[in-house]
C-alpha cells in the first residue's frame, strides 16, 4: 500500500496528531493550508486522498471528518478503507482508443455519450484492445466465450457484428473493431 498520499487540508489538528503517528502509517502526510497549495499538491502527488472538516465542492477524492471525537483506530481504518475505494475505481477504468471503459458499470463513455455493455461484449472489447494484431474467431471462442474451437458456431461473429452496430449507433464510430481476413482487432 506504498505510493498512498493524505492531504490534510486546512484542519491543523488533525495533522499535529497524524505527523506524531507518521512512522507507523502506510501513507504519507502532507498539510495544505491554502487553494494553491492543494493545487499543487494534488498535481503532484499521485493516489492521493483529501482530508478536511468540511466538504469542499471543488475536491475530488475528498474525505470529510466533521463528526468527531473519533478513535485513532477508527479514523485510520477509515482513511485506508478511503484509499481502497479509490484503488478500486482508478483500476476499473480502462482506456481504449478515444473511449472509457468503465468495467464496474460495465459502460463505454466518451465525452457525455455512454454506451451499456454486457460483460461478454466487456470481455471482447478488452481482450481485442491487448493484442497488437487480429484476433482468430477460434481463439476469441476459446478465450472469451470458453468455447472448444472445434465446434462450428456463429456467436462471436453475431456477438461483434451486434458490437459494432450498438458502437456505430451511440458514437458513429464504425471503425471501433476492424474486420481483418485473419481475425477482428481494434486499432
Amino acid at each position: 500500500m506504498s505510493g498512498q498520499n493524505l492531504i490534510i487540508y486546512k484542519f491543523n489538528e488533525l495533522y499535529q496528531i497524524l505527523e506524531e503517528l507518521d512512522l507507523d502509517l502506510n501513507f504519507k502526510i502532507t498539510r495544505a493550508d491554502n487553494e494553491n497549495y492543494l493545487s499543487d499538491s494534488v498535481k503532484i502527488l499521485s493516489n492521493n486522498l483529501v482530508i478536511s472538516n468540511k466538504k469542499y465542492s471543488a475536491i475530488d477524492n475528498q474525505f470529510v471528518l466533521d463528526n468527531g471525537p473519533i478513535n485513532i483506530f477508527k479514523l485510520l481504518e477509515k482513511i485506508n478503507i478511503e484509499f481502497l475505494k479509490l484503488q478500486f475505481n482508478s483500476q476499473s477504468k480502462v482506456k481504449v482508443n478515444n473511449y472509457i471503459i468503465d468495467l464496474n458499470s460495465r459502460e463505454m463513455l466518451i465525452k457525455d455519450n455512454k454506451l451499456k455493455l454486457t460483460e461478454k461484449e466487456i470481455n471482447t472489447i478488452t481482450y481485442l484492445s491487448k493484442s497488437d494484431k487480429p484476433v482468430s474467431i477460434d481463439e476469441l471462442q476459446e478465450k472469451v466465450w470458453s468455447y472448444q474451437s472445434d465446434i462450428e458456431t456463429h456467436t462471436v461473429e453475431t456477438h461483434i457484428y451486434r458490437l459494432r452496430k450498438k458502437i456505430l449507433n451511440t458514437f458513429n464510430d464504425k471503425d471501433f473493431i476492424i474486420s481483418e481476413k485473419n481475425g477482428y482487432q481494434i486499432k
